[in-house]
């Protein structure tokens, strides 16, 4: 046999082996420690001990590195949340301030239309039951002219009976001064009679001399029937006058202002016929 120590017995002790680098020994030691475990006997060494804490207390630092972050993310969070709910709570409070502000004006708006409402009715009412008060107040002296007109009639008739003669020309006069002031009163309240009459002007047909002088002397000659004025009660047969020419009034029309009060009834001509014409007296 050989002299030589053998290579398994010698190891690393050996003076003379050449010391190896740390890779192969980290690698020789892993493959130890994984066929320790294959084994099933895998005991702690110092290694694995600081390997194993070196490991936790990485875990940790990062943990702590992260939680600040963590915490400031949530800090931000909760201020945008709380700054978000301050604006909503202010703009709840101008909406609220704007609709009280509206329910102030509505109250308002409907009382001063429930007080603009009674004072129309009011006003409405006065008018019907107190509107003719002027027109009352100016016919009350035209009242007490006829009244006046009654005495001075009933004195005409006693004297007359008396055999003293009465003054019936007086009361004439009086009764004529007494239509005039009334008509006087209705024509201020814009109250006119319906014409029924026309009045020629100067130059018409001025080769008549009769009509030239009916023109300067302001007579008044038969009007025309017209629709929306007269009421046709009747028509005769005229040839001395145009047709539908207003032969006779029956009742005199009013009218306020451009508003007619009723109409005036009159008597219309026509033209006659042959038959008329022949039994008309000569």
């Amino acid at each position: 046999m050989s002299g030589k120590p053998d290579s398994d017995e010698q190891g690393p002790e050996s003076p003379e082996a050449p010391e190896s680098p740390e890779a192969p020994e980290t690698a020789e030691g892993w493959e130890g420690l994984s066929e320790e475990a294959s084994a099933g006997s895998l005991e702690p060494s110092a290694e694995l001990e600081a390997a194993l804490q070196e490991a936790s207390d990485a875990v940790e630092t990062r943990a702590d590195t992260r939680r600040p972050s963590s915490s400031s993310a949530d800090k931000l969070v909760l201020e945008a949340l709380s700054n978000e709910l301050q604006s909503l709570k202010e703009e709840y409070e101008v909406r609220v301030a704007e609709l009280d502000e509206i329910k102030d004006k509505h109250v308002r708006l409907q009382a001063e239309f429930e007080n603009f409402r009674r004072r129309g009715l009011k006003e409405r009412q006065e008018a019907h039951t107190y509107g003719h008060q002027n027109l009352v107040k100016d016919l009350l002296s035209t009242v007490d002219n006829l009244d006046r007109a009654i005495e001075h009639a009933a004195l005409a008739d006693k004297a007359d009976k008396a055999g003293e003669g009465g003054d019936l020309q007086g009361l004439l006069r009086g009764v004529e001064l007494v239509r005039r002031e009334f008509l006087a009163v209705l024509d201020k309240y814009g109250v006119s009679e319906i014409a029924t009459e026309t009045t020629p002007e100067a130059g018409d047909d001025g080769d008549d001399e009769k009509e030239g002088t009916e023109a300067e002397t302001g007579e008044r000659r038969p009007g025309i029937f017209d629709p929306a004025l007269h009421e046709a009660m009747a028509q005769v047969p005229d040839d001395t006058v145009p047709a539908n020419t207003i032969v006779q009034v029956l009742q005199k029309g009013y009218q306020l202002r451009d508003r007619m009060l009723r109409p005036a009834r009159v008597i219309v001509a026509r033209e006659p016929t042959d038959d008329e014409r022949e039994n008309e007296p000569s």
